[in-house]
């Protein structure tokens, strides 16, 4: 069938961006098909024994990615759908809830029969259910929910669970190699619900009747029972749940992430042989704390989505998921500050791009083909140094000093830029602040500082970045330690400036280890202020 390209699409047939390389797979998938498709169908799914997390984030944000990718491509409707799996018995009590006795007695239950700790919904199930549409609908994701439970209750899935029925021994003999030899004894793919205790059932089946629909199968006391697998009296196991998924709703892409590689073999394998053909996608890496451990929720180390977003805007936090989603990331709070710079930096670059450089702009996949235009005239990690310079515990205090420095921008004019500013304070109080250390500065420091000190106040007034800068180098070059002979253009007779100068500067100054360009840091902080900084520091009044 022959796919329409509008102006734009000629350029993402041949984007080397990620997402343009996915959804160039689902092009070719939907070429196939003999008649053109009435949509294309996007999953992911969402296991609600826990609140959702970072990873739910990144999972729905980088397949909106890919689904916008595609639409630049074709003119064939799209859906995505987030599929929770409340349908699962419930194997251990959460460490996070309240009410614990009372769940206890619900242990083996599907998480919609279990009631809900907090009160508030009719079972625990729709408890996590909602939290999960509360969390996308708060990034204003375009998606729709869909239950296991519903899906299993209502019949949508009964044609499929008596095709899996009937291929029963096709999925035993994709299933068996992969279990244990204990397991094997006793698995099936089918989980009968006890009619009498509700409990989902983990027991082999003594028979099946494919016409009648139904299997055998008996208790912990050895009570025989006969169970439709339709209409929610049984589900699936995961992965043959996950392969009979694909093939009852004709899901077209799910990406997963790379611990779950042989899981998609095996759900693949059983959706074909159910008679359907398993989604694109792809394995993305997981992410890694400040160790290089990776991220666990039962361990609770790396950073939350409730942390980032107290230290920085949604469209940072989904750059951070546009970049390199097949390699292994830090996600920690020192990525924080360079994902916010960086975006605002795209974002800018975005107008002076042409089609095929705007194609490849992340803030093009972030804002689905339309970027916000925002002027930001301070970086994040200036910011954060003026906080740090100033003692700012208010927005008003480091408003006071941004207003004085640049002419024309209020809280009024420039609504991003004031939520940055609080987005600094955050980050500054909760992380920077209790990791500073002064340090005292040495004889050749001492000289050097006085000297800028000097320097400064003989510079005219305004005195621009650029101006402060070059007398930065020129103090600096009069001294051996931080002469670099090896920097670009540099000679004998006019050294570059080594960065050990600059770390000093902000070692002694502000009690951190690097920052950004020092000229520009000091114009907006300003430079009497700058020189009272270095009088306070020379006093050793930074120091404990």
């Amino acid at each position: 069938m022959m796919i329409r390209l509008s102006d734009f699409r000629s350029a993402a047939l041949e984007s080397k961006a990620w997402p343009f390389e996915e959804a160039r797979k689902i092009v070719a998938r939907m070429a196939k098909r003999r008649e053109p498709p009435a949509e294309v169908l996007f999953e992911t799914g969402y296991g609600p024994s826990g609140l959702p997390h970072i990873g739910t984030f990144g999972e729905v944000a980088r397949t909106t990615m890919v689904r916008h990718a595609f639409a630049a491509m074709s003119d064939i409707k799209t859906r995505l759908i987030c599929f929770s799996d409340d349908m699962d018995g419930l194997r251990k009590i959460p460490d996070n809830v309240p009410n614990r006795d009372l769940m206890r007695r619900y242990l083996g239950k599907p998480l919609t029969s279990v009631p809900d700790p907090f009160g508030k919904h009719e079972s625990f199930g729709a408890h996590n259910n909602a939290m999960l549409r509360r969390f996308l609908d708060q990034f204003e994701f375009d998606y729709e929910f869909v239950s296991s439970t519903d899906s299993y209750a209502s019949g949508r899935f009964d044609r499929a669970l008596l095709r899996v029925l009937e291929r029963y021994d096709e999925i035993m003999a994709i299933m068996l190699p992969s279990l244990r030899e204990e397991r094997s004894q006793t698995y099936s793919p089918f989980l009968p619900i006890h009619p009498e205790s509700g409990v989902v059932m983990q027991v082999p089946i003594e028979k099946r009747n494919v016409e009648s629909g139904t299997i055998l199968w008996r208790d912990e006391i050895g009570k025989l029972y006969e169970t439709q697998v339709t209409g929610g009296r049984a589900k699936l196991q995961w992965k043959p749940d996950w392969g009979m998924r694909w093939y009852a709703l004709a899901v077209d892409y799910e990406m997963s992430g790379k611990d779950l590689i042989d899981s998609v073999r095996l759900s693949g394998q059983i959706c074909r042989a159910l008679g359907g053909e398993p989604p694109e996608g792809f394995n993305y890496e997981l992410f890694l704390d400040e160790k290089g451990q990776k991220i666990s929720k039962s361990k609770g180390n790396g950073l939350t989505i409730d942390e980032w977003l107290r230290y920085a805007s949604p469209e940072s936090l989904q750059l951070f998921m546009y970049h390199k989603p097949r390699e292994a990331k830090r996600l920690y709070f020192d990525v924080i500050p360079r994902h916010v710079d960086e975006y605002y930096q795209q974002l800018s670059a975005y107008e002076r791009q042409d089609e095929k450089q705007k194609l490849g702009n992340p803030v093009w996949h972030i804002h689905a083909a339309n970027p916000p235009r925002i002027d930001m005239p301070l970086s994040f990690s200036l910011l954060l140094k003026l906080v740090s310079a100033c003692n700012a515990s208010d927005r008003n205090v480091l408003w006071g000093f941004i207003a004085k420095h640049v002419p024309g921008v209020s809280p009024a004019t420039h609504p991003d830029l004031d939520r940055l500013a609080g987005y600094a304070i955050n980050y500054f109080n909760d992380f920077v602040k209790p990791q500073k250390q002064y340090r005292q500065a040495d004889a050749l420091e001492r000289e050097a500082l006085e000297e800028l000190s000097e320097s400064l106040a003989a510079l005219p007034r305004p005195a621009t970045a650029e101006q402060i800068q070059a007398l930065l180098y020129d103090v600096a070059r009069k001294r051996s330690r931080y002469q670099d002979l090896e920097a670009k253009g540099a000679t004998p007779e006019r050294p570059g400036v080594s960065l050990a100068w600059f770390n000093a500067l902000y070692q002694i100054l502000l009690g951190e280890e690097r920052g950004p360009r020092f000229g520009s840091f000091v114009a907006l902080f300003g430079v009497d202020e700058t020189r009272l900084l270095i009088k306070d520091a020379l006093a050793g009044k930074f120091l404990d």
